[in-house]
């Protein structure tokens, strides 16, 4: 018999992080854990779980590897084309800032494009002060269209028009400067204050959660509802321009 697949993201309860808390951890090394159809999947599989599991308080977000998330599958994206992954990582994003629970981001190392979502999406995202973020869609031909929903709800505007437009490495600090993180702490310190938020936060009661994340995020809701369609519209197309296309091509060449 052929040998099961290794799963791409890992569910567990308990820990250092406490007995309340559901971690969900990426590990697809091969792509740098970007967002391809089975680790999405995957991802909206695991916050379902916690949020079926009466005694989860708190899903927390984090990864293996030297890459919390490289953004979209490239690979995937320049064969086969972005309609539905465009409209699942909405989707994605969406399920983070509805589920009754609240999620929190633990971002070390590099995260990118695509990945960014995953961070403004959380309620809380607590970053090493020296992990790098970047918008690269714009070196690419592409715009942060689907991720723009989070993203730019997050950051000030004059911070989210030089991120988005330059495409530049910004750390962790500065993330938290922009209001795209909540925090930002040094390395070593990382752990230890992502196991602090989180204790905290499960000393909520279920129903206090679920109302003030709903309160909270009213807006954000309503934001991902009125605008989805056409952003993924917007990248889908970007996509599978010949221009995209080519710079794609380029960028999976120079990474093998």
């Amino acid at each position: 018999m052929p040998d099961a697949p290794t799963e791409l993201v890992h569910y567990t309860v308990g820990g250092p992080v406490g007995d309340a808390v559901a971690t969900l951890t990426l590990d697809s090394p091969h792509n740098r854990n970007a967002l391809s159809r089975r680790l999405v999947t995957e991802l909206f599989e695991g916050l379902e779980r916690a949020a079926a599991d009466p005694a989860v308080r708190v899903v927390l977000i984090g990864a293996e590897g030297r890459v919390f998330c490289s953004g979209a599958d490239l690979s995937e994206a320049s064969t086969g084309g972005m309609e539905e992954g465009t409209r699942r990582i909405i989707d994605l994003q969406r399920l983070i800032v509805t589920l009754d629970k609240p999620v929190v981001t633990r971002v070390s190392g590099a995260v990118r494009a695509g990945g960014i979502g995953i961070v403004a999406a959380s309620d809380i995202a607590i970053a090493a002060e020296d992990a790098t973020f970047a918008l690269t869609e714009v070196k690419l031909g592409l715009a942060a269209a689907i991720i723009s929903l989070t993203v730019h709800h997050r950051m000030t505007p004059r911070a989210a028009a030089l991120t988005t437009l330059g495409g530049e490495v910004f750390t962790g600090a500065q993330a938290a400067s922009y209001g795209l993180v909540t925090s930002a702490v040094p390395g070593e310190s990382l752990d230890e204050e992502v196991a602090r938020v989180c204790a905290s936060l499960a000393t909520g009661a279920a129903q206090g959660l679920r109302e003030s994340k709903r309160v909270l995020n009213r807006d954000l809701v309503a934001r991902i509802d009125a605008h989805g369609t056409e952003m993924a519209e917007l990248s889908a197309r970007l996509f599978a321009s010949d221009e995209a296309r080519e710079a794609m091509t380029a960028f999976l060449s120079r990474t093998k």
